[in-house]
């Protein structure tokens, strides 16, 4: 689904208070909760680089959390005024490099190397004939071989493509920076962490009540718009609107009273 259940000018306001806090702990409760608002956008980066699912959509979200937290972590809205775009690349950004190690360490069969040749040549003579990329099918037709081989030798292909660390990036103002300058040191944050944070946030909405905890499981979690869930519960979308904002700010309480207990 599209990412519009996302609420970039909230996220920014949390960002300014992120980023404004001088309580370590203060700053933890607020990046957890803006991961939480912006995961929509995490979702939406899997599903789309997830290969015909041999890669399971839920692994490749876990990484590119971490990708996200780095983001919320690093943002700095003088250099680029826009948190979606900045998150986008830090977030597929991981996620490709993960991919990319994991092909590294999966040997394809050695036919399926050899066909990949001839299919890649092929490809490139039909779409310089035809002026498009050619079909499995037709690929398959032409090179005497079965569809499936031809999907598990573009699956392998497709897994070798990475976002490169030199790539420019638009930074919103007449300097550009490299994905490089971009992503700091992985083991600042890990995924162990990650779920630690996960199980807070999970306890924290328990506590909610049921009409906020309602909205919340339905568009963080389901991935339903404003518009479909206010047609589900028979309210308005800015009612909804509402409930998911008062349910932010109470988790964030919630986060922040039981780190003083």
């Amino acid at each position: 689904m599209a990412d519009y259940s996302v609420n970039y000018e909230e996220i920014s306001e949390w960002l300014k208070l992120y980023k404004s806090a001088e309580d370590e702990k203060q700053k933890k409760h607020l990046q957890n909760i803006i991961a939480l608002a912006a995961m929509p956008l995490v979702k939406k980066i899997a599903r789309g680089l997830a290969r015909r699912n041999t890669d399971p959509v839920e692994d490749i979200m876990q990484v590119g959390s971490v990708g996200l937290v780095k983001a919320i972590q690093l943002y700095n809205p003088k250099v680029s005024e826009n948190f979606k775009t900045y998150a986008t690349y830090l977030i597929t950004g991981e996620i490709r490099h993960y991919l990319r190690d994991k092909v590294s360490m999966i040997k394809a069969p050695r036919e399926i190397y050899e066909l990949a040749y001839r299919v890649n040549k092929l490809m490139q003579k039909l779409k310089d004939e035809q002026g498009n990329e050619p079909s499995e099918i037709v690929l398959a037709e032409e090179l005497g071989t079965s569809v499936g081989k031809i999907k598990e030798v573009i699956d392998v292909e497709r897994r070798k493509q990475t976002i490169s660390l030199d790539q420019v990036i638009s930074t919103g103002v007449d300097e550009s920076l490299s994905l490089f300058d971009k992503i700091a040191d992985d083991n600042h944050y890990n995924l162990e962490s990650f779920q630690e944070d996960k199980i807070l946030i999970n306890d924290a909405i328990k506590k909610l009540d049921v009409k906020l905890q309602e909205v919340i499981v339905l568009n963080y979690f389901e991935d339903m718009s404003q518009t479909q869930i206010a047609l589900k519960l028979g309210i308005s979308q800015m009612q909804v609107s509402r409930r998911l904002k008062k349910a932010l700010s109470m988790l964030l309480n919630i986060l922040s009273e039981k780190e003083r207990k």
